[in-house]
């Protein structure tokens, strides 16, 4: 339960009215006879809390004199069993069984040999069935060293002792090695500081002794990675996180990333993400359980288990946020049988339905705000050519597309190595030497997707901007996506840029065919932002905390409402997304948190639909993490059957001399997997290698 003067988070709670005895009996009449009562056992055991189930555990043992779990083994098979089996141990004897499933010990206790059990509550760990020397499950191990608490780890190591007869550190030091297992000993000790007094000076020596330690250093200290990581407390980390940001440019995951590989950096990086938020960290890994072919039903049963009485409401309500559909709904599209109601029952609830937005996701969401006001120098990932000769790279040119066949990859060699100032040069010498327009010549050279990414990378940025506008509005149909991710994500400077370059190739002003293209609430979010006047000040805290109950007056979270009316409301709320600056919004959604208990992005996608929802979501992410939206996009584009290339092509030659390197940062942190590796992946022939060559390397 929870600890005193804390607010109970888990899902499962002590049975009100509960008899030991009766409900022994219960589990006894559904296991006697021929078949199981597989619902009655699945609706019991996990509607009673651990402490509970274990003094099920004696009473059957005092009435039947047989041991309940092996009865258990016994009548259940498959997920199911291993599922209700689980939940009758104790937490620190769950996590023992799971790690010494983990590791592959030599020797020792003989495989299907019935274990001690722990003492007062006899038969409580069952057999262990698991071969031995298969190989170390280095997985189960970081998720239990890395998430738990000092005293779980005591209970565990106390555990492991007393159930296998066996000392945990000398298992796990004889089948882990090098830092890993430094690590992980380390954590063993349970021996994190635990005052909540933080020295700022310390925070600031710690974030420098990590950078120093990794990025500033030929080869890397993993000593000092281990020490700081493993002995200071979760909020001096924090900070010290915080302080890294600052100082080194990036956030210390991609750093540990950069400098650690192997087990070691996934132990580190679970390390940091458990410091972070334990509730994040494990809605990412019940996410990744069951995304894709298969289910990885060994990690969803021990975090559906172990943290079902710990932070499974904040667990779920991050899940919905960071995925947009709940926990509960992905494990009923995944699972099947009396093993997905027993699941749906320590889930405890769909939050789809429910519509809450709990602390932990709240406190998460305010973390990334502050985090986005942390300033990070963008880069792009195509710089100005050292050495440049704009008359020999039109030589160049001319030579690749001269006779017959076209040399693609001495074009693409030039054009996306040259930065688009050094491009504009080109055009112009090409002309002159050759009183050619180049930009005509490619165009009846090359064809398909890799022409449309060559002749875009010659068009200036507002030129192609434009032009990607005009075919988003031109003929029968308008593509909003397009329209939403430039409007929504282009400063004042290039607005004004992208106005100048569209009248003068259409000869017409963008905002009337944006008007005349679009209608109501998003016609009217267009037209402001192509005004191009947001406001380039900093925050105003008192004009935030006013503008912050706006937003909530308009999305009704407010605990009281204002006088004005319904439009009224909604014309300031537009006015605030699109007129007021970056700094200031930031403070204005942080202030928001604070007022609602609610993200501002979640309350937009629950209480807005189509186009308008899209286009103040995309402001919104825009505000927090410009990168990370473009990160999501360029993802998106490439997931699953087919490849979205005018996305994929339009965002990688806008953002290429930009932040198309921060875009990589992001991309890896956020999906595990490279942007350079994906562009791999999914695409093919020289607009593959055009592409990677605009992207710049693999992370």
């Amino acid at each position: 339960m929870a600890p005193q003067g804390k607010v109970y988070r888990g899902s499962v709670k002590d049975f009100q009215g509960f008899d030991a005895n009766q409900d022994a009996e219960a589990l006894y009449n559904a296991m006697k006879g021929f078949g199981s009562d597989k619902e009655a056992i699945l609706d019991l055991i996990t509607s009673r809390s651990n402490r509970q189930r274990v003094e099920i555990c004696q009473a059957y043992k005092s009435l039947y004199g047989k041991d309940l779990i092996a009865d258990l083994k016994y009548e259940l098979t498959g997920k199911f069993e291993r599922l209700i089996v689980s939940l009758m141990r104790p937490p620190a004897y769950g996590d023992a069984k799971e790690i010494k499933d983990a590791i592959s010990v030599r020797g020792g206790h003989p495989p299907g040999a019935p274990l001690r059990a722990p003492q007062p509550t006899p038969g409580l760990m069952g057999l262990c069935l698991c071969p031995q020397g298969v190989g170390t499950d280095e997985k189960c191990l970081i998720e239990i060293l890395a998430s738990r608490t000092n005293q779980e780890i005591h209970d565990l190591v106390a555990a492991y002792k007393d159930a296998y007869e066996r000392d945990l550190e000398a298992d796990i030091v004889g089948d882990t090695s090098g830092h890993f297992k430094k690590m992980l000993v380390v954590l063993l000790q349970g021996a994190r500081e635990e005052d909540d007094v933080v020295s700022e000076d310390l925070v600031e020596q710690d974030a420098k002794d990590l950078l120093e330690a990794g990025e500033l250093k030929w080869g890397t200290d993993e000593a000092q990675f281990i020490y700081i990581l493993g002995r200071r407390s979760r909020q001096h980390l924090r900070l010290v996180f915080d302080e890294y940001l600052k100082i080194a440019g990036k956030p210390i995951e991609r750093s540990i990333r950069g400098e650690l590989s192997g087990d070691f950096e996934k132990l580190m990086l679970a390390v940091v993400k458990c410091i972070r938020s334990k509730a994040e960290y494990f809605a990412e890994r019940l996410y990744k359980a069951m995304k894709g072919l298969g289910t990885r039903d060994n990690t969803l049963i021990r975090i559906m288990v172990s943290r079902s009485e710990i932070d499974m409401l904040d667990i779920r309500e991050v899940f919905r946020t960071k995925y947009e559909k709940s926990l509960y709904n992905m494990i009923k599209e995944d699972t099947s049988g009396e093993y997905k109601k027993a699941l749906l029952k320590l889930c405890g609830g769909d939050d789809d339905a429910a519509g809450e937005f709990f602390p932990e996701a709240a406190q998460v969401a305010y973390r990334m705000w502050e985090l986005s006001a942390v300033k990070v120098e963008l880069r792009g990932t195509v710089q100005p050519a050292g050495d440049f000769n704009d008359d020999g790279d039109a030589q160049v040119l001319r030579k690749a597309m001269k006779g017959l066949g076209t040399d693609e990859g001495a074009i693409i060699e030039v054009v996306t190595k040259r930065s688009n100032a050094q491009r504009q040069q080109i055009l112009k010498a090409y002309k002159a030497h050759y009183g050619r327009d180049l930009m005509a010549d490619l165009k009846s050279e090359l064809s398909g997707s890799l022409a449309k990414l060559i002749l875009g990378l010659m068009l200036t940025p507002p030129q192609y901007d434009a032009k990607q506008l005009r075919k988003a509005v031109e003929g029968a149909g308008t593509d909003e996506s397009v329209l939403i991710e430039i409007m929504a994500t282009r400063n004042n400077q290039e607005i004004r840029a992208i106005n100048e370059a569209y009248q003068e190739a259409y000869h017409k002003s963008l905002e009337d065919d944006l008007s005349s293209d679009t209608s109501g609430h998003f016609k009217r979010i267009l037209v402001s932002l192509a005004l191009g006047n947001r406001d380039e000040g900093p925050e105003n805290l008192t004009q935030a905390q006013e503008d912050a109950k706006v937003v909530a007056e308009t999305l009704k979270l407010a605990d009281v409402s204002s006088n004005d009316s319904s439009d009224s409301l909604e014309t300031r709320f537009l006015s605030i997304l699109c007129t007021r600056s970056y700094p200031h919004l930031r403070r204005v959604f942080q202030e928001f948190i604070k007022m609602t208990n609610h993200d501002v992005e979640h309350a937009i996608k629950k209480r807005m639909s189509g186009d308008v929802r899209d286009a103040f979501v995309a402001i919104v992410r825009s505000v927090k993490n410009k990168p990370a939206f473009f990160a999501d996009k360029l993802y998106k584009s490439m997931k699953g059957a087919g490849t979205d290339e005018r996305t994929l092509t339009r965002i990688m030659i806008s953002r290429s001399e930009i932040d198309l390197f921060n875009i990589r940062g992001e991309f890896i942190d956020l999906f595990d997997k490279s942007l350079h590796h994906m562009i791999e992946k999914d695409t093919s022939g020289d607009y593959r290698k055009a592409l990677l060559a605009l992207c710049g390397g693999e992370d």
